[in-house]
Protein backbone atom coordinates (compact mmCIF):
# COMPACT_ATOMS: atom_id res chain seq x y z
CA UNK A 1 0.00 0.00 0.00
CA UNK A 2 1.12 3.59 -0.43
CA UNK A 3 2.95 5.28 2.40
CA UNK A 4 0.88 7.35 4.80
CA UNK A 5 1.71 8.93 8.12
CA UNK A 6 0.43 11.00 10.98
CA UNK A 7 -3.30 11.78 11.07
CA UNK A 8 -3.79 10.33 7.59
CA UNK A 9 -2.75 6.97 8.95
CA UNK A 10 -5.30 7.17 11.70
CA UNK A 11 -2.70 8.02 14.34
CA UNK A 12 -3.73 9.95 17.42
CA UNK A 13 -2.09 13.30 17.96
CA UNK A 14 1.48 12.91 19.14
CA UNK A 15 2.04 9.55 17.40
CA UNK A 16 3.95 9.49 14.12
CA UNK A 17 5.30 6.81 11.88
CA UNK A 18 8.95 5.92 12.36
CA UNK A 19 11.27 4.33 9.84
CA UNK A 20 12.17 0.65 9.57
CA UNK A 21 15.78 -0.43 9.99
CA UNK A 22 16.79 -1.44 6.45
CA UNK A 23 18.36 -4.83 5.95
CA UNK A 24 16.98 -6.27 9.21
CA UNK A 25 13.71 -7.55 10.56
CA UNK A 26 13.65 -4.98 13.35
CA UNK A 27 11.07 -2.29 12.70
CA UNK A 28 9.54 0.64 14.49
CA UNK A 29 6.57 1.74 12.46
CA UNK A 30 5.10 4.03 15.12
CA UNK A 31 6.41 5.94 18.10
CA UNK A 32 4.91 5.52 21.57
CA UNK A 33 1.81 7.66 22.17
CA UNK A 34 2.64 10.75 24.21
CA UNK A 35 -0.68 12.62 24.42
CA UNK A 36 -3.82 11.53 26.28
CA UNK A 37 -5.96 8.94 24.52
CA UNK A 38 -9.08 10.29 22.80
CA UNK A 39 -12.11 10.34 25.09
CA UNK A 40 -14.34 8.67 22.49
CA UNK A 41 -11.84 5.82 22.17
CA UNK A 42 -11.64 5.33 25.95
CA UNK A 43 -15.43 5.46 26.36
CA UNK A 44 -16.11 2.84 23.69
CA UNK A 45 -13.16 0.73 24.78
CA UNK A 46 -14.87 0.33 28.15
CA UNK A 47 -18.39 -0.09 26.72
CA UNK A 48 -17.25 -2.72 24.22
CA UNK A 49 -15.24 -4.52 26.92
CA UNK A 50 -18.28 -4.66 29.19
CA UNK A 51 -20.72 -5.93 26.54
CA UNK A 52 -18.20 -8.42 25.16
CA UNK A 53 -17.57 -9.98 28.55
CA UNK A 54 -21.27 -10.19 29.33
CA UNK A 55 -21.48 -12.30 26.19
CA UNK A 56 -18.35 -14.38 26.81
CA UNK A 57 -18.10 -14.94 30.56
CA UNK A 58 -21.76 -15.58 31.37
CA UNK A 59 -21.42 -18.81 29.36
CA UNK A 60 -17.92 -19.44 30.75
CA UNK A 61 -18.77 -19.05 34.44
CA UNK A 62 -22.33 -20.36 34.63
CA UNK A 63 -23.41 -21.45 31.15
CA UNK A 64 -20.98 -24.36 30.76
CA UNK A 65 -22.07 -25.85 34.07
CA UNK A 66 -25.75 -25.42 33.20
CA UNK A 67 -25.16 -26.94 29.76
CA UNK A 68 -23.49 -29.95 31.36
CA UNK A 69 -26.43 -30.36 33.76
CA UNK A 70 -28.79 -30.10 30.76
CA UNK A 71 -26.83 -32.83 28.96
CA UNK A 72 -26.97 -34.96 32.12
CA UNK A 73 -30.75 -34.62 32.18
CA UNK A 74 -30.80 -35.73 28.54
CA UNK A 75 -28.65 -38.77 29.40
CA UNK A 76 -25.70 -37.55 27.29
CA UNK A 77 -23.40 -37.36 30.37
CA UNK A 78 -23.31 -39.75 33.33
CA UNK A 79 -24.26 -38.66 36.84
CA UNK A 80 -20.62 -38.77 38.05
CA UNK A 81 -19.15 -37.31 34.87
CA UNK A 82 -19.81 -33.60 35.44
CA UNK A 83 -16.28 -32.61 36.56
CA UNK A 84 -14.71 -34.64 33.76
CA UNK A 85 -17.04 -32.98 31.23
CA UNK A 86 -16.14 -29.54 32.60
CA UNK A 87 -12.45 -30.40 32.19
CA UNK A 88 -12.97 -31.47 28.56
CA UNK A 89 -15.00 -28.39 27.63
CA UNK A 90 -12.74 -25.96 29.44
CA UNK A 91 -9.52 -27.58 28.27
CA UNK A 92 -10.35 -27.69 24.56
CA UNK A 93 -11.82 -24.20 24.60
CA UNK A 94 -8.74 -22.74 26.24
CA UNK A 95 -6.43 -24.54 23.78
CA UNK A 96 -8.22 -22.82 20.89
CA UNK A 97 -8.07 -19.54 22.81
CA UNK A 98 -4.31 -19.85 23.26
CA UNK A 99 -3.59 -20.42 19.58
CA UNK A 100 -6.07 -17.80 18.33
CA UNK A 101 -4.86 -15.08 20.68
CA UNK A 102 -1.26 -15.31 19.53
CA UNK A 103 -1.91 -15.92 15.82
CA UNK A 104 -4.45 -13.16 15.36
CA UNK A 105 -2.44 -10.77 17.49
CA UNK A 106 0.39 -11.31 14.99
CA UNK A 107 -1.96 -11.01 12.00
CA UNK A 108 -3.27 -7.71 13.32
CA UNK A 109 0.28 -6.33 13.71
CA UNK A 110 0.95 -7.08 10.03
CA UNK A 111 -2.43 -6.20 8.53
CA UNK A 112 -2.08 -3.65 5.72
CA UNK A 113 -5.74 -2.75 5.19
CA UNK A 114 -6.51 0.91 4.63
CA UNK A 115 -8.96 0.52 7.53
CA UNK A 116 -6.10 -0.06 9.93
CA UNK A 117 -4.49 -3.04 11.64
CA UNK A 118 -7.01 -3.97 14.30
CA UNK A 119 -10.59 -3.28 13.12
CA UNK A 120 -11.24 -6.24 10.81
CA UNK A 121 -10.16 -8.82 13.40
CA UNK A 122 -12.10 -7.20 16.24
CA UNK A 123 -15.41 -7.37 14.36
CA UNK A 124 -14.89 -10.68 12.55
CA UNK A 125 -13.92 -12.51 15.73
CA UNK A 126 -17.07 -11.39 17.53
CA UNK A 127 -19.23 -12.61 14.64
CA UNK A 128 -17.52 -16.03 14.72
CA UNK A 129 -18.05 -16.22 18.49
CA UNK A 130 -21.78 -15.55 18.04
CA UNK A 131 -22.20 -18.26 15.39
CA UNK A 132 -20.31 -20.73 17.60
CA UNK A 133 -22.63 -19.99 20.52
CA UNK A 134 -25.58 -21.03 18.32
CA UNK A 135 -23.84 -24.39 17.87
CA UNK A 136 -23.19 -24.75 21.60
CA UNK A 137 -26.71 -23.78 22.64
CA UNK A 138 -28.24 -26.39 20.33
CA UNK A 139 -25.63 -29.12 20.98
CA UNK A 140 -27.22 -32.49 21.87
CA UNK A 141 -23.91 -34.10 22.91
CA UNK A 142 -20.75 -33.25 24.80
CA UNK A 143 -18.79 -33.49 21.53
CA UNK A 144 -20.94 -30.84 19.80
CA UNK A 145 -20.87 -28.61 22.88
CA UNK A 146 -17.07 -28.89 22.94
CA UNK A 147 -16.85 -27.98 19.25
CA UNK A 148 -19.14 -24.98 19.83
CA UNK A 149 -17.18 -23.74 22.85
CA UNK A 150 -13.82 -24.24 21.09
CA UNK A 151 -14.95 -22.18 18.07
CA UNK A 152 -16.40 -19.54 20.40
CA UNK A 153 -13.03 -19.25 22.12
CA UNK A 154 -11.28 -19.01 18.76
CA UNK A 155 -13.58 -16.14 17.71
CA UNK A 156 -13.39 -14.41 21.08
CA UNK A 157 -9.60 -14.40 21.07
CA UNK A 158 -9.49 -13.29 17.43
CA UNK A 159 -11.23 -10.22 18.85
CA UNK A 160 -9.38 -9.87 22.15
CA UNK A 161 -5.78 -9.91 20.91
CA UNK A 162 -6.11 -6.84 18.64
CA UNK A 163 -8.63 -5.22 20.99
CA UNK A 164 -6.18 -5.21 23.92
CA UNK A 165 -3.31 -4.26 21.59
CA UNK A 166 -5.07 -0.93 21.00
CA UNK A 167 -4.06 -0.04 24.57
CA UNK A 168 -0.41 -0.03 23.49
CA UNK A 169 -1.32 1.79 20.25
CA UNK A 170 -3.44 4.56 21.76
CA UNK A 171 -2.65 5.04 25.46
CA UNK A 172 0.50 6.78 26.79
CA UNK A 173 2.32 5.34 29.80
CA UNK A 174 1.04 7.99 32.19
CA UNK A 175 -2.57 6.91 31.52
CA UNK A 176 -2.13 3.15 31.39
CA UNK A 177 -2.65 2.42 35.08
CA UNK A 178 -5.96 4.28 35.21
CA UNK A 179 -7.32 3.02 31.88
CA UNK A 180 -6.21 -0.58 32.45
CA UNK A 181 -7.92 -0.42 35.86
CA UNK A 182 -11.17 0.75 34.27
CA UNK A 183 -10.78 -1.89 31.57
CA UNK A 184 -10.50 -4.53 34.29
CA UNK A 185 -13.55 -3.07 36.02
CA UNK A 186 -15.54 -3.15 32.76
CA UNK A 187 -14.55 -6.78 32.27
CA UNK A 188 -15.57 -7.83 35.74
CA UNK A 189 -18.83 -5.87 35.72
CA UNK A 190 -19.38 -7.72 32.44
CA UNK A 191 -18.84 -10.97 34.33
CA UNK A 192 -21.55 -9.88 36.75
CA UNK A 193 -23.88 -9.00 33.90
CA UNK A 194 -23.17 -12.34 32.29
CA UNK A 195 -24.11 -14.27 35.42
CA UNK A 196 -27.38 -12.33 35.68
CA UNK A 197 -28.16 -13.17 32.05
CA UNK A 198 -27.29 -16.82 32.68
CA UNK A 199 -29.54 -16.94 35.75
CA UNK A 200 -32.38 -15.19 33.92
CA UNK A 201 -32.25 -17.59 30.96
CA UNK A 202 -30.94 -20.73 32.65
CA UNK A 203 -33.70 -22.83 31.07
CA UNK A 204 -33.31 -21.22 27.62
CA UNK A 205 -29.91 -22.12 26.20
CA UNK A 206 -30.31 -20.04 23.04
CA UNK A 207 -31.08 -16.81 24.89
CA UNK A 208 -28.33 -17.43 27.45
CA UNK A 209 -25.59 -18.09 24.89
CA UNK A 210 -26.60 -16.16 21.77
CA UNK A 211 -28.57 -13.01 22.64
CA UNK A 212 -25.74 -11.22 24.56
CA UNK A 213 -23.29 -12.13 21.80
CA UNK A 214 -25.42 -10.36 19.18
CA UNK A 215 -25.19 -7.20 21.32
CA UNK A 216 -21.41 -7.71 21.50
CA UNK A 217 -21.21 -7.67 17.70
CA UNK A 218 -23.02 -4.32 17.65
CA UNK A 219 -20.74 -2.86 20.36
CA UNK A 220 -17.57 -3.96 18.57
CA UNK A 221 -18.78 -2.47 15.27
CA UNK A 222 -19.28 0.91 16.96
CA UNK A 223 -15.86 0.60 18.66
CA UNK A 224 -14.26 -0.16 15.28
CA UNK A 225 -15.70 3.06 13.84
CA UNK A 226 -14.54 5.13 16.82
CA UNK A 227 -11.06 3.56 17.05
CA UNK A 228 -8.34 5.84 15.57
CA UNK A 229 -6.68 2.76 14.14
CA UNK A 230 -3.25 3.00 12.53
CA UNK A 231 -2.61 1.85 8.97
CA UNK A 232 0.88 0.54 8.34
CA UNK A 233 2.88 3.13 6.37
CA UNK A 234 4.44 0.43 4.15
CA UNK A 235 3.88 -3.26 3.58
CA UNK A 236 5.99 -5.25 6.05
CA UNK A 237 8.57 -7.70 4.69
CA UNK A 238 7.36 -11.25 4.12
CA UNK A 239 7.73 -13.22 7.33
CA UNK A 240 9.82 -16.39 7.20
CA UNK A 241 8.66 -19.69 8.65
CA UNK A 242 11.03 -19.11 11.58
CA UNK A 243 9.48 -15.70 12.25
CA UNK A 244 5.97 -17.14 12.22
CA UNK A 245 7.11 -19.88 14.57
CA UNK A 246 8.50 -17.14 16.81
CA UNK A 247 4.98 -15.70 16.92
CA UNK A 248 4.51 -18.05 19.88
CA UNK A 249 7.74 -17.03 21.60
CA UNK A 250 9.43 -14.10 23.29
CA UNK A 251 12.94 -14.89 24.50
CA UNK A 252 13.09 -14.89 28.32
CA UNK A 253 16.88 -14.45 28.09
CA UNK A 254 16.53 -11.22 26.09
CA UNK A 255 13.43 -9.98 27.90
CA UNK A 256 13.53 -11.32 31.50
CA UNK A 257 11.06 -8.76 32.89
CA UNK A 258 8.48 -9.81 30.32
CA UNK A 259 9.09 -13.48 31.16
CA UNK A 260 8.67 -12.91 34.90
CA UNK A 261 5.44 -10.97 34.34
CA UNK A 262 4.28 -13.83 32.08
CA UNK A 263 4.83 -16.43 34.79
CA UNK A 264 3.12 -14.34 37.43
CA UNK A 265 0.04 -14.00 35.22
CA UNK A 266 0.10 -17.71 34.35
CA UNK A 267 0.16 -18.81 37.98
CA UNK A 268 -2.56 -16.51 39.30
CA UNK A 269 -4.76 -17.34 36.30
CA UNK A 270 -4.19 -21.04 36.92
CA UNK A 271 -5.36 -20.59 40.52
CA UNK A 272 -8.35 -18.51 39.41
CA UNK A 273 -9.55 -20.99 36.80
CA UNK A 274 -8.76 -23.85 39.13
CA UNK A 275 -11.75 -22.58 41.08
CA UNK A 276 -13.88 -21.21 38.23
CA UNK A 277 -13.84 -24.44 36.22
CA UNK A 278 -15.36 -26.39 39.12
CA UNK A 279 -17.37 -23.67 40.90
CA UNK A 280 -20.83 -25.05 40.05
CA UNK A 281 -19.98 -28.53 41.28
CA UNK A 282 -17.94 -27.24 44.26
CA UNK A 283 -21.04 -25.37 45.47
CA UNK A 284 -23.32 -28.34 44.91
CA UNK A 285 -21.07 -31.03 46.40
CA UNK A 286 -18.89 -29.19 48.95
CA UNK A 287 -21.08 -26.30 50.14
CA UNK A 288 -24.27 -28.38 49.58
CA UNK A 289 -26.18 -25.81 47.52
CA UNK A 290 -29.28 -27.24 45.87
CA UNK A 291 -28.89 -27.69 42.11
CA UNK A 292 -31.84 -25.39 41.36
CA UNK A 293 -30.33 -22.62 43.53
CA UNK A 294 -26.73 -22.73 42.29
CA UNK A 295 -27.16 -20.09 39.54
CA UNK A 296 -28.65 -17.62 42.04
CA UNK A 297 -25.86 -18.24 44.58
CA UNK A 298 -23.21 -17.70 41.90
CA UNK A 299 -24.92 -14.51 40.70
CA UNK A 300 -25.01 -12.98 44.20
CA UNK A 301 -21.44 -14.07 44.92
CA UNK A 302 -20.25 -12.48 41.67
CA UNK A 303 -22.14 -9.29 42.60
CA UNK A 304 -20.32 -9.16 45.95
CA UNK A 305 -17.01 -9.98 44.29
CA UNK A 306 -17.53 -7.34 41.60
CA UNK A 307 -18.44 -4.51 43.99
CA UNK A 308 -15.28 -5.18 46.00
CA UNK A 309 -13.22 -5.61 42.83
CA UNK A 310 -14.41 -2.32 41.28
CA UNK A 311 -13.57 -0.33 44.41
CA UNK A 312 -10.17 -1.96 44.89
CA UNK A 313 -9.27 -1.72 41.20
CA UNK A 314 -10.11 1.98 40.86
CA UNK A 315 -8.07 2.86 43.95
CA UNK A 316 -5.14 0.62 42.95
CA UNK A 317 -4.97 1.95 39.38
CA UNK A 318 -5.06 5.57 40.57
CA UNK A 319 -2.44 4.99 43.27
CA UNK A 320 -0.19 3.07 40.88
CA UNK A 321 -0.11 5.96 38.40
CA UNK A 322 0.26 8.47 41.22
CA UNK A 323 3.17 6.66 42.88
CA UNK A 324 4.71 5.38 39.66
CA UNK A 325 4.80 1.86 41.10
CA UNK A 326 3.32 -1.43 39.89
CA UNK A 327 5.13 -4.38 41.52
CA UNK A 328 4.04 -3.85 45.13
CA UNK A 329 0.37 -3.79 44.12
CA UNK A 330 0.68 -6.95 42.03
CA UNK A 331 2.56 -8.73 44.84
CA UNK A 332 0.06 -7.83 47.57
CA UNK A 333 -2.92 -8.79 45.43
CA UNK A 334 -1.44 -12.15 44.42
CA UNK A 335 -0.64 -13.09 48.03
CA UNK A 336 -4.19 -12.21 49.11
CA UNK A 337 -5.59 -14.25 46.23
CA UNK A 338 -3.45 -17.25 47.22
CA UNK A 339 -4.81 -17.07 50.77
CA UNK A 340 -8.38 -16.82 49.48
CA UNK A 341 -7.96 -19.79 47.16
CA UNK A 342 -6.66 -21.99 49.98
CA UNK A 343 -9.48 -20.82 52.27
CA UNK A 344 -12.07 -22.32 49.88
CA UNK A 345 -11.26 -25.67 51.48
CA UNK A 346 -12.69 -24.54 54.81
CA UNK A 347 -15.95 -23.04 53.53
CA UNK A 348 -18.98 -25.03 54.67
CA UNK A 349 -21.90 -22.65 54.14
CA UNK A 350 -23.13 -20.03 51.69
CA UNK A 351 -22.68 -16.91 53.92
CA UNK A 352 -19.01 -17.81 54.49
CA UNK A 353 -18.62 -18.30 50.76
CA UNK A 354 -19.95 -14.77 50.18
CA UNK A 355 -17.42 -13.33 52.66
CA UNK A 356 -14.59 -15.14 50.90
CA UNK A 357 -15.80 -13.86 47.53
CA UNK A 358 -15.51 -10.32 48.93
CA UNK A 359 -11.89 -10.94 49.97
CA UNK A 360 -11.00 -12.46 46.61
CA UNK A 361 -12.74 -9.56 44.86
CA UNK A 362 -10.51 -7.08 46.71
CA UNK A 363 -7.41 -9.16 45.90
CA UNK A 364 -8.20 -9.56 42.22
CA UNK A 365 -9.36 -5.94 41.99
CA UNK A 366 -5.94 -4.69 43.08
CA UNK A 367 -4.41 -7.07 40.55
CA UNK A 368 -6.47 -6.02 37.52
CA UNK A 369 -6.06 -2.39 38.48
CA UNK A 370 -2.31 -2.56 37.95
CA UNK A 371 -1.20 -5.73 36.17
CA UNK A 372 -2.10 -4.79 32.58
CA UNK A 373 -0.26 -1.48 32.97
CA UNK A 374 2.79 -3.39 34.22
CA UNK A 375 2.58 -5.77 31.27
CA UNK A 376 2.33 -3.00 28.65
CA UNK A 377 5.29 -1.25 30.31
CA UNK A 378 7.53 -4.33 29.84
CA UNK A 379 6.55 -5.17 26.23
CA UNK A 380 9.69 -5.79 24.15
CA UNK A 381 8.54 -3.81 21.07
CA UNK A 382 5.47 -1.52 20.89
CA UNK A 383 5.16 -2.16 17.12
CA UNK A 384 4.67 -5.88 17.84
CA UNK A 385 2.18 -5.20 20.63
CA UNK A 386 -0.44 -7.52 19.12
CA UNK A 387 2.03 -10.37 18.81
CA UNK A 388 3.71 -9.80 22.19
CA UNK A 389 0.41 -9.34 23.99
CA UNK A 390 -0.78 -12.47 22.21
CA UNK A 391 2.19 -14.39 23.63
CA UNK A 392 1.46 -12.83 26.99
CA UNK A 393 -2.18 -13.83 26.75
CA UNK A 394 -0.99 -17.41 26.49
CA UNK A 395 -0.45 -16.90 30.22
CA UNK A 396 -4.21 -16.32 30.41
CA UNK A 397 -5.26 -19.07 28.02
CA UNK A 398 -2.90 -21.95 28.82
CA UNK A 399 -4.01 -22.13 32.48
CA UNK A 400 -7.59 -22.33 31.23
CA UNK A 401 -6.52 -25.50 29.43
CA UNK A 402 -4.23 -26.81 32.15
CA UNK A 403 -6.31 -26.03 35.24
CA UNK A 404 -9.44 -28.00 34.22
CA UNK A 405 -7.33 -30.93 33.01
CA UNK A 406 -5.06 -31.07 36.07
CA UNK A 407 -7.97 -30.36 38.42
CA UNK A 408 -10.11 -32.93 36.62
CA UNK A 409 -7.50 -35.51 37.66
CA UNK A 410 -6.64 -34.28 41.17
CA UNK A 411 -10.24 -33.98 42.42
CA UNK A 412 -10.57 -37.74 41.88
CA UNK A 413 -7.40 -38.60 43.85
CA UNK A 414 -8.60 -40.53 46.90
CA UNK A 415 -12.22 -39.62 46.11
CA UNK A 416 -14.12 -41.61 43.49
CA UNK A 417 -16.88 -38.98 43.40
CA UNK A 418 -14.43 -36.32 42.17
CA UNK A 419 -14.72 -33.95 45.13
CA UNK A 420 -11.20 -33.83 46.60
CA UNK A 421 -11.19 -30.04 46.73
CA UNK A 422 -8.75 -30.04 49.67
CA UNK A 423 -5.91 -31.30 47.48
CA UNK A 424 -6.89 -29.21 44.46
CA UNK A 425 -7.28 -25.83 46.17
CA UNK A 426 -4.07 -26.37 48.15
CA UNK A 427 -2.20 -26.81 44.88
CA UNK A 428 -3.88 -23.71 43.43
CA UNK A 429 -3.05 -21.61 46.50
CA UNK A 430 0.63 -22.61 46.44
CA UNK A 431 0.92 -21.80 42.73
CA UNK A 432 -0.66 -18.36 43.26
CA UNK A 433 1.86 -17.69 46.04
CA UNK A 434 4.73 -18.56 43.69
CA UNK A 435 3.15 -16.10 41.24
CA UNK A 436 3.64 -13.39 43.85
CA UNK A 437 7.29 -14.26 44.44
CA UNK A 438 8.33 -14.02 40.77
CA UNK A 439 7.28 -10.34 40.65
CA UNK A 440 10.25 -9.25 42.82
CA UNK A 441 13.08 -9.67 40.25
CA UNK A 442 11.40 -7.45 37.62
CA UNK A 443 13.72 -4.47 37.05
CA UNK A 444 12.14 -2.33 34.33
CA UNK A 445 9.10 -1.44 36.49
CA UNK A 446 9.14 -0.23 40.08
Amino acid sequence: MSSVSGAAAGNPSGMTAASRTLGSHEHHWFSEPTEPAKKSYVAWLLIAQFVFFVALLGPAIVGIGLKIIDLQHQGAISADGANAAAAVLGGWGALFATIANVVFGRFSDRTTSKWGRRRIWIVTGTVIMTIAFVVMAAAPTLLMATIGWSLAQLGANMTLAPFIATLSDQVPKFQRGKISAWLGIAQNVGVLGGTYVAQMFQTNMFMMFVAPSILAVAAMIVFAFVLPDKALPVKPPRATFYEWWNTFWVSPAKHPDYALAWWSRFLITFASFGFTAFRVFYLINHVHVDEKDVAAVITLSVLINTVCLVAASAIAGWLSDRLGRRKAFVWISTVLFAIGTYALIHIQDVPSFYVLEALMGIAYGIYVGVDLALVVDVLPNPDDAGKDLGVFNMANALPQTAAPLVGGFLVYVGDKTGNNYTLWFTVCGVLALIGAVVIFPIKKVK
